[in-house]
């Protein structure tokens, strides 16, 4: 074919983000730029068998959620990417191993805050995948007076549970902030999220 052979992807990573499981590449050398990247993964406990990955099969981009691809979250898995142009393949380049349960990174969880009378009830949903889901995420909750430091926490509440505060008490403005939690080998937490607030007992 006269043309040079195609050099495989770089800086291969296995990665997780914001409850992903994400590999990542760049582009080999001198890539064509119409080059397309296929992605297969295997798990630790029966390795040598490479399973596809049908969403991430000749691509055009340089990354792939594998996280609902897994088929086991508590078995370290990596994963392998080559390009194609053409007829060309590359060779494969393989990542390192990772596990979902004890490597996932927690993004924080989005707040929904609801002022029904004397009482404020706060929801937070977490920007999961799906597969995930059942997984026992939780959640911690702090509130606070606007410009005051002094918090008051409320921890360890379930990924559905809503808090419901009691605002008789409260005059001004609020400010809430959430985190997510995950135990595995350790405990694990997102950084907070940015603060919503809300005028409680506002008069006039």
């Amino acid at each position: 074919s006269g043309h040079a052979p195609l050099l495989p992807p770089q800086n291969v990573t296995l990665l997780s983000k914001d409850f992903a499981m994400i590999l990542t590449w760049a582009p080999g050398e001198g890539s064509p730029p119409d080059v397309t990247y296929t992605v297969r993964y295997e798990s630790q406990d029966r390795q040598e068998k490479w399973k596809k990955v049908p969403h991430c099969k000749n691509i055009s981009r340089s990354f792939c959620n594998l996280t609902c691809a897994l088929s086991n979250f508590y078995v370290k898995v990596r994963a392998r990417v080559r390009a194609v142009w053409g007829r060309s393949q590359s060779p494969w380049v393989e990542s390192q191993f990772k596990d979902y349960y004890s490597d996932v990174e927690l993004a924080p969880p989005v707040l929904a805050l609801d002022v029904r009378g004397n009482s404020i009830h706060v929801r937070a949903s977490f920007p999961l995948p799906t597969c995930v889901e059942s997984l026992t995420w939780k959640y911690d909750l702090n509130l606070w007076e606007a410009g005051s430091q002094d918090k008051k926490k409320y921890e360890g509440y379930f990924r559905k549970d809503t808090v419901i505060i009691n605002t008789t008490a409260l005059r001004g403005n609020y400010c809430f902030s959430a985190r997510a939690l995950y135990e595995s080998i350790k405990l694990k937490h997102s950084e907070f999220s940015e603060p919503v607030c809300v005028l409680l007992n506002h008069k006039g």
